[in-house]
């Protein structure tokens, strides 16, 4: 059995025997791993603090083919996120995306796009101004890295195009986004999104810096926020733990 060394964000973790740990690994080359770590919580363990939860770092397993455990021989810490630990706000926002990885992921399938979003969203959690769009447009990567990503400018059911000009708009879950005004009747599970709400999750889902731009007022990001929400609890069939903890 080759050793296999990778760089992963540490996103679960707990503890098993008396001295060995069993750690939930999102790697950038192969995708969520779950390893046990012999001995890594003796005092002078090589592998201390090595599977803390929230920190980077580069591990050598022995990678199973079958749904056994890999075997962590070695991890080295070597990134941590500084607001995660100055700031009560930030450490939620940075378990809801380590919630996220953690659940909505496969074993064993890579995302290296998703990867490279969920470090760069961590690394920029102490930005107060700018959190709560950053967690949501990680949201919005992570669904569409992913093949979940509702439709948001053209019906779900039929195609046609949405235009973001009226003032309400039907958002199916079940059918995967935004309906035009002839498919919305007997489709279930179906919400009314503002106009504003659905303007809002086209520019936070865009590519450059318009999102940054203080023009989203609180109302409109609340609403986004629950919108959200509400597809990724569509999809893990629950609602996130961490959700709650969320703010606006």
């Amino acid at each position: 059995m080759a050793a296999v060394r990778t760089l992963g964000l540490v996103v679960r973790c707990h503890e098993v025997f008396e001295t060995s740990l069993v750690a939930t690994v999102f790697t950038r080359e192969l995708g969520k791993i779950s390893g046990l770590a012999k001995g890594a919580r003796r005092l002078k363990s090589p592998m201390q603090g090595g599977l803390d939860l929230l920190s980077v770092s580069d591990i050598v397993l022995l990678h199973k083919a079958s749904d056994a455990l890999d075997l962590v021989t070695e991890a080295v810490a070597v990134e941590r996120f500084a607001p995660l630990r100055q700031d009560l706000a930030s450490l939620y926002a940075g378990y809801y995306i380590a919630e996220l990885l953690s659940d909505l992921t496969d074993f064993h399938d890579p995302h290296p796009k998703l990867f490279d979003a969920a470090l760069v969203t961590l690394r920029h959690l102490g930005e107060a101004p700018l959190r709560s769009r950053r967690v949501l447009r990680f949201e919005l990567a992570c669904l569409r890295e992913l093949g979940l990503m509702p439709a948001l400018d053209s019906c779900a059911h039929c195609g046609a195009d949405v235009l973001a000009e009226g003032d309400s708009f039907a958002f199916g879950l079940a059918t995967g986004g935004i309906l035009c005004a002839n498919c919305r009747t007997g489709q279930p599970h179906v919400a009314t999104l503002s106009g504003q709400t659905l303007r809002t999750l086209r520019v936070l889902n865009s590519p450059g810096n318009a999102w940054r731009e203080p023009k989203f007022g609180s109302g409109a990001l609340g609403s986004v926020r629950a919108t959200l929400g509400a597809v990724i609890s569509h999809h893990l069939g629950r609602r996130p733990k961490m959700l709650p903890f969320l703010g606006a």
